[in-house]
């Protein structure tokens, strides 16, 4: 999509959107993406945000302020050590036990107070009350802030429609579909009401959480929050997910709105290299040794910001690389410093980089994922099937091999490999508890042999492998084509905006007094 404002129109007549994402990397960097969308189409945006957040995405702040651009960012304090959370924790990737996921998630509500107050304090710019509410759906608090404001509040969604639709399902008939799993001895099961074949796994329709009342209650209050949304975002692009998109909408009656990928938003190479917080590798050294690679012939292997691995898989992981004979690049975040670090690690690390020497790359922490993704050397992706992820791979027009860990993956996966047909699976067939199994660090859950046939599958030629290289060709040019002036997104986009500024209007109407 153009990042020129008059490309949808210069009549929004300052919308001011108020944007709340969940504080995740994978939620926070899509909706920095849409907050510049909007802006680019004339509106205010207020970008909710805390301290380490901040810190983490000041390089965008940075070049929204040298641009003028009317972005403002609402730094609020996270009151982390009031609910027994570390002092710091503000961001999924810092919770250092799955015990404090709850704590965490419900700690979210408490940033309504000082929202309220930062909404108070008058503004030299004079900028209107917000218009609307765009949230994460597990901002669930914002549903009763909008009543408030008397404002639309819409739901972002971070997973895709095709997850949407399939939890959807499976929430309307969880009860026939235990039973059926059941009979079946937990073997998968067929989900009905899908335009498609699909199958789910006894995780996915019995998942942990509902063993756990607390968060059984939790999600139901998440329900009940996104059935009062006004509508629904979802960062993807209707020729991924036609037939999904159509049944989704038919079966909650809400207007939902494509308006990805959001990844495709228009900026610099820096600015895409510093998307979502500051790169761990000398980036030119990165890109000059992925110039010298021949085209399409490079693995990447990365998992996202929160999925952790055990030492014991990671070496896995490592041994399958080296077998295959392929150059890599692999992001090993388990290496960084900070939550999630696996000790003892270093050493193994150094000792495998010089086995692979000259052909592999070892990042430990955070990648420019989506240049690397771009880079026409790039030919392949092992992913844990994070939405973020598996959409900038489609919008790369790179395979991916699926490697899911837990949450939306596997059904993603499903989308990759089965519907979609872009992908190879690893063979993974139970999820990862979010992070590191409870400390069991010898959980291994992919051997090496499974590693090396899979990244030898993904990339090498034959028929199959060149049918998935055209399809994944064939979704990256639907996908720019979507993000650019009357694509499907782009007409996302601009209903969104419509869709708002009517809402405005209305309540205008209906706050004039009657004609005598």
């Amino acid at each position: 999509m153009s990042s020129e404002a008059d490309d949808c129109n210069s009549n929004t007549e300052r919308l001011h959107f108020l944007l709340v994402p969940l504080m995740a990397q994978g939620h926070i960097i899509p909706m920095i993406d849409l907050a510049r969308l909007l802006v680019a189409c004339g509106s205010l945006v207020t970008f909710v945000t805390t301290p380490v957040n901040l810190a983490r995405i000041q390089p965008i702040v940075d070049r929204a302020a040298a641009a003028a651009l009317p972005i403002r960012f609402a730094e609020l304090p996270f009151p982390a050590t009031d609910v027994g959370l570390p002092d710091g924790c503000e961001n999924c990737d810092l919770i250092p036990s799955v015990d404090l996921y709850l704590p965490f998630m419900k700690a979210l509500s408490l940033l309504r107070e000082p929202l309220e107050a930062y909404l108070r304090v008058p503004d030299p710019s004079r900028w209107p009350k917000p218009s609307c509410i765009i949230s994460d759906n597990t901002q669930y608090w914002t549903a009763d802030f909008a009543r408030a404001l008397d404002i639309p509040r819409l739901i972002f969604h971070g997973p895709s429609c095709f997850y949407l639709l399939c939890s959807h399902l499976i929430d309307r008939n969880r009860a026939e579909l235990e039973a059926e799993m059941e009979a079946a001895s937990g073997k998968p099961i067929l989900l009905p009401g899908l335009p498609q074949p699909i199958q789910i796994r006894k995780h996915e329709v019995v998942p942990v959480w509902r063993s756990n009342p607390a968060w059984f209650e939790f999600i139901e209050v998440l329900r009940m929050a996104g059935e009062s949304a006004d509508g629904v975002l979802i960062n993807s692009f209707k020729e991924l997910e036609p037939l999904y998109f159509e049944r989704y909408h038919e079966l909650t009656g809400k207007a939902i709105w494509p308006v990805g990928p959001l990844s495709l938003y228009k900026e610099e190479f820096d600015a895409k290299a510093t998307r979502g917080r500051a790169s761990s590798i000398d980036q030119k050294l990165l890109f000059q040794w992925l110039d010298k690679q021949e085209d399409g012939s490079v693995v990447f292997i990365s998992f996202g910001s929160i999925a952790r691995n055990t030492k014991a898989q990671l070496m896995e992981l490592g041994d399958g690389l080296e077998a295959s004979g392929r150059p890599f690049v692999w992001v090993v975040k388990e290496a960084s410093e900070g939550r999630g670090r696996v000790s003892g690690l270093d050493e193994w690390i150094a000792e495998f980089e010089e086995k692979v020497e000259g052909r592999g790359i070892v990042i430990r922490g955070w990648a420019p994922q989506m240049v690397i993704l771009e880079h026409r050397a790039v030919g392949g992706f092992v992913t844990h099937c994070g939405w973020n992820s598996t959409l900038e791979a489609v919008a790369a027009g790179v395979v991916m091999a699926t490697w899911p860990h837990f949450a939306d993956q596997f059904l993603n996966e499903q989308l990759v490999v089965n519907v979609l047909k872009i992908g190879v699976a690893v063979g993974v067939e139970e999820p990862t508890a979010v992070g590191v199994e409870d400390n069991k660090e010898e959980v291994v859950k992919v051997r090496r042999e499974q590693v090396e046939k899979a990244v030898e599958t993904l990339m090498a030629g034959g028929e199959e492998g060149e049918e998935r290289r055209v399809r994944v060709r064939e979704l990256r040019e639907k996908a720019r084509m979507a993000m650019e002036e009357g694509g499907s997104s782009w007409v996302g986009l601009k209903d969104v905006i419509n869709y708002v500024k009517q809402a405005e209007k209305e309540k205008d109407k209906s706050k004039k007094p009657a004609v005598q």
